[in-house]
């Protein structure tokens, strides 16, 4: 009986210990949760101030002084002051108008994924040669540290788009001007050699 009763404080402590690291397990999860929830209604805000609405004044609102860029293409790894995104909203807002839909957001730590689609309609010269009508899908990873964008990745979706098709355009004019130049040079020592057989 004695025995018993002498390991009752034992397993008193052993449940009371249990039940505290359950209590901070949960709490540092809610704590984590709150967080990346946060996080998301950060990466919502962007596209809607920047991409879907022309309130790019409010780009240091979410982006941290520099950050890194990971683009397609070969800018990756780059380290851009924070008002780079609104120049490239402004860009594309000075050449068209832009709208969007955000598909889902997945948020685990501090990083936040969207999948989004962005809507584009030119309206100046500029805006249709270099990007014409599209619908975009694109995948954007934002990583937040105190609540600003100290990094991201952007995957863009580029094949759904005419973008293909203008780079191929642009390559055949390219490919066409090279072609063109030896036979302009041929040509002009063709009548060089005619004017010289006809002087001689």
């Amino acid at each position: 009986m004695q025995a018993r009763s002498s390991t009752r404080p034992i397993r008193t402590s052993l449940l009371t210990l249990s039940c505290a690291l359950m209590s901070a397990s949960a709490f540092a999860s809610t704590a984590e949760t709150d967080v990346e929830e946060k996080n998301k209604a950060l990466a919502l805000a962007f596209y809607e101030d920047l991409w879907f609405s022309r309130n790019t004044d409010k780009y240091d609102l979410y982006m941290a002084d520099n950050y890194v860029a990971h683009d397609i293409g070969d800018r990756k790894n780059v380290t851009e002051p924070a008002i780079e995104q609104k120049s490239i909203a402004d860009f594309f807002w000075a050449n068209g108008n832009m709208s969007g839909e955000i598909d889902y957001q997945i948020a685990e730590g501090d990083l936040v994924a969207t999948r989004w689609t962005w809507q584009y309609e030119p309206t100046t010269f500029l805006g249709r040669v270099l990007h014409g009508r599209d619908d975009l899908p694109i995948i954007n990873v934002f990583r937040f540290e105190n609540g600003k964008i100290v990094e991201l990745w952007n995957h863009r979706h580029d094949i759904d788009t005419g973008m293909p098709l203008r780079s191929t355009i642009k390559g055949f004019l390219y490919g066409t001007l090279v072609a063109l130049l030896p036979l302009a040079w041929a040509i002009s020592l063709r009548r060089r050699l005619s004017k010289a057989v006809a002087g001689a």
